[in-house]
């Protein structure tokens, strides 16, 4: 029996992720986490799909970022 791909929901919607805060000063965790949302640089924005896993790691650095969903455009 063939294996088929669960499809992804269209309406889970995406997060824009602002970096507006330094990561000087706090614990390698925090800095970790910020690589793993994929940010390089500050005042740099990124777009992750809204998951429980992403929530979960912008959770973590919320002091460090500013968040904004961008839906769908019809």
């Amino acid at each position: 029996m063939a294996r088929t791909k669960k499809a992804k929901p269209e309406a889970a919607g995406r997060l824009r992720i602002r970096w507006v805060r330094s990561v000087i000063g706090y614990p390698e965790r925090v800095r970790q986490t910020m690589r793993g949302l994929g940010f390089h640089r500050l005042h740099e924005v990124v777009e992750r799909p809204d998951t429980p896993a992403i929530r979960g790691m912008i959770h973590k650095v919320r002091h460090l970022v500013e968040v904004t969903t961008t839906g769908t455009e019809q």
